[in-house]
C-alpha cells in the first residue's frame, strides 16, 4: 500500500492460503529474539516469493496462565509485526475453550496455510496439555527451529527476563532487549486490516 504496510489480521481456522511462511509465538513484546526468528521467516518468504504468515495468541499464554503483565497491547504487536514485514497475523483467543483443542486440530488448521517452512523457538508447545511439540510438527512440515537470542552479557533473551527487569525498574536494559529504540527511524504509518 502507498505510504504505509499493508497488514492483514485473521482469526484462527479463517485463513487459507496456497502457500506460505509461516512463524509461530506468543511474541509478547516482539523483542530482539522475535524480531530475529521473523526476520529469518520474512527472508525466506520473500525468496520463495510467497507471503509470511505470523500465528500469535491474545492475551499471550503466560499472562493468561501466570497473570504476567501484557509487554505490548494487540495493537502494538501488530503495528510491530506491520513494520517487520508480516503479510497476514492470525491472532488466536487464547481462553479455555483453545486450551482444549487437540494438537491435530492445530495441526489442520496450519495444513490451511500451505506452509512451505515453519520458524518457531525451540521450547514451542501446542495442543491440549502440550501435546505437541517442535518434532511433532516436524512430522508434518519442514520446520527451522531457531536457537535462542542472547544478549552481549549471555543471557537469553526472553520476554520473561524484560519483564523481571521492569520488575527490577531496570528500564533501559528492558528497552535495550526490546529492541525498539533501535527501530525508531524505521516507523511507518501502518494500515491494518481485519479479517476477523
Amino acid at each position: 500500500m502507498k505510504g504505509g504496510i499493508a497488514l492483514i489480521v485473521h482469526n484462527d481456522q479463517s485463513l487459507h492460503l496456497p502457500a506460505s511462511v509461516l512463524t509461530i509465538g506468543a511474541l509478547d513484546g516482539v523483542h530482539i529474539g522475535h524480531q530475529t526468528l521473523i526476520n529469518r521467516a520474512k527472508k525466506r518468504a520473500e525468496e520463495l516469493k510467497v507471503p509470511l504468515v505470523v500465528y500469535t495468541f491474545d492475551p499471550p499464554p503466560k499472562v493468561y496462565f501466570l497473570n504476567n503483565r501484557f509487554l505490548t497491547t494487540l495493537p502494538e504487536k501488530l503495528k510491530r509485526l506491520s513494520i517487520l514485514g508480516a503479510d497476514h497475523v492470525v491472532v488466536a483467543s487464547f481462553d479455555s475453550g483453545y486450551l482444549n483443542r487437540e494438537a491435530s486440530s492445530f495441526l489442520a488448521e496450519l495444513s490451511l496455510l500451505n506452509p512451505i517452512e515453519i520458524w518457531i523457538g525451540p521450547d514451542f508447545h501446542f495442543g491440549k496439555n502440550k501435546q505437541g511439540n517442535v518434532y511433532t510438527l516436524s512430522e508434518c512440515f519442514t520446520v527451522h527451529v531457531l536457537e535462542p537470542v542472547r544478549c552481549r552479557l549471555g543471557d537469553i533473551v526472553s520476554s520473561s527476563r524484560i519483564r523481571q527487569l521492569l520488575e527490577e525498574k531496570r528500564f533501559l536494559e528492558a528497552e535495550l532487549l526490546l529492541g525498539w529504540q533501535t527501530l525508531a527511524g524505521k516507523q511507518e504509518r501502518v494500515t491494518f486490516s481485519f479479517n476477523r
